[in-house]
C-alpha cells in the first residue's frame, strides 16, 4: 500500500483486503449456486432426490401431456413467463435444440406460468416462431417439478420420466447439450 493509502487504512485489516477483492468474494458467492446447476449437467451429475413428477397439461394447440404421454422420450420443461427477459432471450435456443433433437426423441415442453390472457402467450409465442408444446400452468404442476425460485427453470427429465437435472436461469448450450446427447443415448428401464 501507498503512504496515502495505509493512513486511511488501520493496521489490523489485512494487505489483501481490498474493495476489489471484495466485491469479486461477493460475485463469486452469488454466481457459485447459480452455476453448479450447469456443471452439473455437463458432467453427468443427478439430482440428490430422485422426482418423479405427476401433472397433466393442455398445450395451446389443445394437446393433452402426462408423463405416461412422454414415456420413453427425453423431455426438456422450462418454466418461462412472457415478462422475463432471460426467459425472451433463450427461447431461440430452446427452440433451436427442440429442432435438432426431436428426431432423436427429445421433447421441449414449455411451462408459462403468466396470469394474463392466454392470447398474450400466443402472440407471443407466434411472433417468436415457437412450435414446441407449450402449457400454461399453475402452481400445482410447477410444484410437481419441486417448485421454482426463478425464471427460467428448466428440468431435464430422463426416458423413465425422472428429473435428473434442474438449472435456475437461462440454459447454456455448452452445459445442455451434452447431457441432452447422455440422456437420449440410455435405454428405457424396463419398469418404473
Amino acid at each position: 500500500m501507498s503512504s496515502q493509502t495505509s493512513r486511511w487504512v488501520p493496521s489490523w485489516v489485512p494487505r489483501w483486503l481490498t474493495l476489489s477483492n471484495l466485491f469479486t468474494a461477493a460475485v463469486l458467492l452469488w454466481a457459485a449456486p447459480r452455476c453448479w446447476p450447469h456443471v452439473e449437467a455437463l458432467i453427468g451429475a443427478r439430482l440428490k432426490e430422485a422426482r418423479v413428477p405427476v401433472y397433466t397439461v393442455t398445450t395451446r394447440d389443445g394437446r393433452t401431456i402426462t408423463p405416461d404421454s412422454l414415456r420413453g422420450r427425453v423431455v426438456f420443461v422450462n418454466v418461462w413467463a412472457t415478462w422475463c427477459p432471460p426467459c425472451r432471450a433463450e427461447m431461440p435456443a430452446l427452440q433451436q435444440l427442440a429442432d435438432t433433437y426431436a428426431a432423436e426423441g427429445l421433447v421441449m415442453l414449455g411451462l408459462s406460468v403468466d396470469r394474463g390472457p392466454a392470447n398474450t402467450v400466443d402472440a407471443f409465442l407466434a411472433e417468436r416462431h415457437i412450435t414446441y408444446p407449450v402449457a400454461i400452468v399453475g402452481a400445482d404442476v410447477i410444484g410437481a417439478f419441486g417448485g421454482v425460485r426463478g425464471y427460467p427453470t428448466s428440468f431435464l427429465v430422463d426416458k423413465a420420466g425422472v428429473v435428473r437435472h434442474a438449472v435456475m436461469g437461462p440454459v447454456g448450450p455448452l452445459t445442455l447439450r451434452p447431457a441432452l446427447r447422455r440422456l437420449l443415448a440410455e435405454s428405457v428401464p424396463a419398469t418404473r
